[in-house]
C-alpha cells in the first residue's frame, strides 16, 4: 500500500512506488538499482526510537555529508578493490575540517558520507566490495548513483539551475542558466532520498552528530528529520545566498527553505549571504528571526533554528608542510630567475575556468593598466592560474574562447621578444607549484563577479608570510639581510572573504579603471603599509583556520540540540513539506472529549474568548465581521444560565456593538480591556481610570510620517489608543519601519503614561495599565461578587496579548476566587511558545470546540424543559 506521503511525492519522484526499505540491523546494504526511486517517506514513524545503528563509540561522532568524499580514486589492475586504488584527497576542506579539529580537544570521530568522483559505474559485487574497504580503511561511506541519474542530478539540477541562480544568473533564455525542468528537480530529489537512506545505515540517532555540505543537499535535512525528529543536524551553504528578488523566481522555492529549515543549525560565510536567507524566510514563509546574546534564531513550530555565520579557513598545517617541500623552494628559485632577476613584477590570479571568476575582466583590467601607466609595460607581468572548469557546456566555452582571444591581444600588442604581459596557465597544476607562485608574487587578483567564499587570498597571505628556509631563498636573490612580509591582495566586493580581509583593496571588478588603478595602488603602495596590512590580514587568517571554523561550528550545533530531550515532537506535514513541531512537554493538544466532560459536569462557569485570530482568522477575507453561525454559537452559550461569556477584543467599542447586538447576554471588552460591558443593555464602563488622551497629538505625527514613508501601512485611531499596521506593506521594510517607530515613539512618549508595543505587524500606543489580564480579573470579581465560584475557566487567544489572560487565570486557583475543583483550560491557537497548557491548530477548530461547548449548552437546556 502506498503512504500518505508518497502519494503527494509523486511529481517528484518518477512515479513506480518503492519497496519498503529495509529497517532491520544496520550495515551498509546493497545500494539502490533503480534510479529516481524515493522510497515510503511515511515508513517507521516512530521517529525517536531506539536504534541499535552503527557501533558504539567512546567518543562524539560527526557524520560529514558532502556531495563528493574526500578521496582520490584510480585504476589500478593490481588492486583486489574492483581494479581501484583509493587515497586521502589533501585538496579537500571535508579532510581538512577533520584534520584541524582533531589537534585540539574535543577529540571526535569523522565518518565521510558521499559520492566517489569520476568512477564509472561499478556492478553490484563491486559496489560491495568498495564500500566495506572504504568504511574500514577511511571511515567513508560511499553513495552510488547510476550514470544518468547522477547526470540529471550533477550536470542538471544542481549546475545548470541552482549553481547559476545562487550566482545571481536568471534563466532569462535558454543560454543563460538552464529553464526549470520538473525531471531534473526530480532527479534532485531522488539523489537526496538515497543519500537519506545511505546515513540511515550507520547512524546512531541518539549520540551521532549529522554536519550536511552545500547546495547539492538542500532537502537531505527533511528525509532525516523525518525518519528522526531528534537528530542532531547542521547544514552549511558554500555558495552565496542570493537576495529574495532573485530566489523567489525559484519554482520550488518554499520546498528549498522549508527542507534547509529541518537542519538544527545554518552556516552561511558572510551576513550578507545570511540575510538574503532571512529576508527569504520572512517573505515566502512569514517568519521572522531574532537575536538573543549574539545568536540569530528563526522560531519554527516551535523549534529554534540557528543561524551561524563564520566564513570558512585554510587549512594551516597542509600550507605549511607544501611550503617545506624542497619542491616548492627549487620552484621558487625557478620563479625568481624567471621573473624578478628579469625586473618583471608578477601579478598572480588563479581561478576556476568558469563564467562567475571574472578572469576576463582582470585581463581588460590589466590591459587599461599597461594603457594608462606606459612606465609598467615591459615590467608587469599577470600570470593567470586558470583550473579546469568544474561545470561543462557552451557557457564554458565561451569563456575560454574570450579568455585565450583577449590573452593574444594583448601579448601581441604589448609583448615584446622577451615579454609577455600575461602568462595563461591552463593545464593542470601540483600544489606546491601554486604555492611557489604565491610566494613569489607582489600582488594576488581575485576578479569574481560572484563567488562563495574563495579560499585563494587566504593562501596567498600564509604563503607570503613565508618560513625560515623560504626566507633563506629570497634572502640569496636580494632581499638584503630581512625578508619583508607583505601580501597585497586586490579583492572583488562579490566574493564571500572580502569582509574578513579589511587590509585588502576592494573593487568592483566591473569597473576596468577602477581595478586598474587598484593594481597601481598595490604595486606603488608605500612598503611600510603594505607590511601593516598584510601583518593584520595574517593575524586574522592565521587564526580563523579551518579548524576554528569546523570547532566553532559543532560547538553552536551541540548548543542548538542541547533541548532536544526536554521537548516533545512529532512530525506534521506530507513530502517535503514535512516539518518537526518540537514543544514543551507539559503543553499538549486540547482534547475535545476531556474538556466537554468537565463542561458538562461544571456548576458555574467562565469563557474569556478572543476574536481577531481566535474566532475570526487574522488572514483571509478582508471583511472581519463575524459569521451568523459565530453569533448563533456566542447566544446559545451565552443563553446558559451557568455561563458568563466574555469577548475580548482590540477593537473598538461601538465596532464591537454593532457586530455582536444580537447577543444579549454576552460580557464585551474593547480595546484591550479599557472598556468593560457585562451584557448589551449594560452601560460601557473603563476598567481603569479614565485616560487623558493629548498625548495623540504628539504620537499621531509621528505614525503619520511613517505612513506616508512606508507604502501599505495605515493608522487606526481608537478612542484611547493609536494603532500602526503595516499589514499590507512590504514584509521586510514593513518590519524595519516598525523597530524605528516603536524606538521613535518610546523617545518622544517617555513621560506620557502609555506603553508602546508592537504585536504581529502593529505598533501600538496605549494608556498604561491596560490589559486583557485586567478582563479576566474583572470577570472573576464579578463572579465573586455574585457570590459565585466558577469550577470551568475557558480562555482562548491567539497572540502575545492574550498571554496576561493566561496567567491570570492560571494563578486564581490560588487566590481563592475559584471552586477547589476548579478545572482550567487556557488555551492558544497553534502550536508555539505560551503560557497556555493547551493549543488547538487553527480557528475551525475553535469555532468546532465551541459549536460543541454550545450543543451541550443547548441539550442540557432540552433536558431542563422536558424536565
Amino acid at each position: 500500500m502506498v503512504s500518505r506521503s508518497y502519494s503527494n511525492l509523486l511529481e517528484l519522484a518518477s512515479g513506480e512506488a518503492p519497496p519498503p526499505p529495509s529497517i532491520g540491523p544496520r550495515r551498509l546494504p546493497r545500494v539502490m538499482t533503480a534510479a529516481g526511486i524515493i522510497s515510503d517517506l511515511d515508513s517507521d514513524t516512530d521517529s525517536d526510537s531506539n536504534s541499535d545503528t552503527g557501533s558504539a563509540s567512546s567518543r562524539p561522532r560527526t557524520i560529514v555529508v558532502a556531495n563528493h568524499l574526500p578521496l582520490r580514486v584510480r585504476p589500478d589492475s593490481t588492486s583486489p578493490i574492483a581494479g581501484l586504488s583509493f587515497s586521502w584527497d589533501h585538496d579537500s576542506l571535508l579532510l581538512h575540517l577533520k584534520q584541524d579539529y582533531q589537534n585540539a580537544p574535543p577529540k571526535t570521530d569523522f565518518l565521510y558520507v558521499g559520492c566517489l568522483r569520476e568512477i564509472t559505474e561499478l556492478s553490484m559485487v563491486d559496489q560491495e566490495s568498495v564500500a566495506n574497504h572504504l568504511l574500514e580503511s577511511f571511515n567513508c561511506v560511499p553513495v552510488f548513483l547510476p550514470g544518468d541519474l547522477l547526470g540529471r542530478f550533477y550536470h542538471g539540477f544542481c549546475k545548470q539551475y541552482l549553481w547559476p541562480l545562487f550566482h545571481y544568473m536568471l534563466p532569462l533564455s535558454p543560454d543563460l542558466g538552464g529553464r526549470f525542468e520538473r525531471n531534473l528537480w526530480q532527479s534532485y530529489v531522488s539523489v537526496n532520498k538515497i543519500f537519506a537512506d545511505r546515513i540511515l545505515e550507520v547512524i546512531n540517532p541518539d549520540d551521532d552528530f549529522v554536519w550536511v555540505h552545500d547546495y547539492h543537499l538542500m532537502v537531505l535535512p527533511t528525509f532525516l528529520r523525518k525518519r528522526f525528529n531528534r537528530v542532531k543536524l547542521g547544514f552549511f551553504l558554500h555558495s552565496p545566498f542570493p537576495s529574495s528578488e532573485i530566489y523567489k523566481t525559484l519554482p520550488v522555492r518554499e520546498e528549498l527553505l522549508r527542507a534547509v529549515l529541518n537542519s538544527d543549525l545554518i552556516g552561511f560565510h558572510t551576513f550578507d549571504y545570511a540575510r538574503h536567507f532571512l529576508s527569504c524566510c520572512s517573505r515566502m514563509l512569514g517568519l521572522s528571526y531574532h537575536s538573543k546574546r549574539g545568536y540569530i534564531g528563526l522560531e519554527y513550530y516551535g523549534r529554534i533554528v540557528s543561524i551561524k555565520i563564520l566564513p570558512v579557513g585554510v587549512h594551516l598545517g597542509q600550507l605549511k608542510s607544501v611550503l617545506s617541500l624542497p619542491e616548492t623552494e627549487n620552484k621558487v628559485r625557478e620563479l625568481i630567475e624567471q621573473f624578478w632577476n628579469k625586473g618583471r613584477v608578477m601579478l598572480l590570479g588563479v581561478d576556476d575556468m568558469d563564467i562567475f571568476k571574472g578572469i576576463s575582466l582582470k585581463l581588460l583590467a590589466l590591459e587599461e593598466l599597461l594603457k594608462q601607466h606606459a612606465d609598467w609595460r615591459g615590467k608587469v607581468v599577470l600570470v593567470q592560474i586558470a583550473n579546469p572548469a568544474r561545470g561543462k557546456g557552451k557557457d564554458v566555452t565561451e569563456v575560454q574562447n574570450e579568455i585565450h582571444t583577449t590573452v593574444k591581444r594583448i601579448n601581441d600588442f604589448y609583448g615584446g621578444p622577451d615579454y609577455k604581459p600575461v602568462i595563461l596557465l591552463d593545464e593542470p597544476m601540483q600544489f606546491y607549484e601554486r604555492i611557489a607562485y604565491y610566494v613569489t608574487a607582489e600582488v594576488c587578483l581575485v576578479t569574481a563577479v560572484r563567488d562563495g567564499m574563495n579560499l585563494i587570498p587566504y593562501e596567498y597571505v600564509i604563503s607570503r608570510q613565508g618560513n625560515d628556509k623560504l626566507d633563506q631563498v629570497l634572502l640569496a636573490n636580494g632581499f638584503g639581510s630581512v625578508v619583508p612580509k607583505k601580501s597585497m591582495l586586490v579583492v572583488s566586493e562579490f566574493i564571500g572573504c572580502s569582509p574578513s580581509l579589511s587590509g585588502a583593496i576592494r573593487v568592483n571588478p566591473w569597473n576596468n579603471e577602477a581595478v586598474s588603478d587598484a593594481m597601481d595602488y598595490a604595486l606603488t603602495m608605500p612598503e611600510g603599509e603594505k607590511q601593516l596590512r598584510h601583518e593584520k590580514h595574517y593575524r586574522y587568517v592565521s587564526t580563523h583556520d579551518v579548524g576554528y571554523w569546523a570547532k566553532s561550528f559543532l560547538q553552536d550545533l551541540e548548543r542548538s540540540c542541547k533541548d532536544h530531550s526536554t521537548r516533545r515532537c512529532w512530525g506534521i506535514g506530507f513530502g517535503l513539506r514535512f516539518r518537526v513541531v518540537a514543544l514543551d512537554l507539559n503543553f499538549r493538544k486540547l482534547s475535545m472529549e476531556h474538556i466537554v466532560g468537565a463542561y458538562r459536569r461544571a456548576r458555574q462557569r467562565a469563557v474569556l474568548l478572543d476574536y481577531d485570530g481566535t474566532l475570526m482568522p487574522q488572514q483571509g477575507s478582508i471583511d472581519k465581521s463575524p459569521s451568523a453561525r459565530t453569533v448563533e454559537i456566542l447566544n446559545k452559550l451565552c443563553g446558559d444560565g451557568k455561563n458568563m461569556v466574555f469577548l475580548v477584543s482590540a477593537r473598538k467599542r461601538e465596532t464591537l456593538s454593532e457586530w455582536f447586538g444580537q447577543c444579549e447576554n454576552l460580557g464585551m471588552a474593547a480595546e484591550h480591556g479599557y472598556f468593560l460591558r457585562l451584557k448589551r443593555n449594560a452601560e460601557w464602563k473603563t476598567c481603569i481610570q479614565a485616560a487623558d488622551c493629548s498625548w495623540k497629538q504628539i504620537a499621531e505625527p509621528v505614525m503619520r510620517l511613517y505612513t506616508e514613508t512606508t507604502d501599505g501601512s495605515t493608522i487606526e485611531d481608537r478612542e484611547t489608543s493609536l494603532v500602526w499596521s503595516y499589514e499590507d506593506a512590504d514584509p521586510d521594510f514593513g518590519s524595519c519601519q516598525a523597530k524605528e517607530l516603536l524606538d521613535h515613539l518610546e523617545s518622544v512618549l517617555a513621560n506620557e503614561p502609555v506603553s508602546v508595543k508592537s504585536g504581529p505587524h502593529i505598533v501600538e500606543v496605549k494608556p498604561q495599565g491596560v490589559s486583557k489580564g485586567l478582563v479576566a480579573q474583572r470577570l472573576l470579581a464579578v463572579m465573586e461578587e455574585k457570590g459565585v465560584s466558577p469550577d470551568f475557566i475557558l480562555c482562548i487567544g491567539d497572540d502575545r496579548s492574550d498571554e496576561d489572560m493566561f496567567e491570570v487565570i492560571t494563578t486564581a486557583a490560588t487566590g481563592g476566587m475559584l471552586a477547589s475543583d476548579a478545572e482550567i483550560f487556557a488555551c492558544t491557537v497553534g502550536r508555539k511558545p505560551s503560557k497556555a497548557k493547551y493549543y488547538l491548530d487553527d480557528t475551525a477548530e475553535i469555532v468546532r470546540l465551541m459549536q460543541g461547548l454550545a450543543s451541550v449548552s443547548e441539550q442540557a437546556a432540552s433536558s431542563s424543559e422536558v424536565d
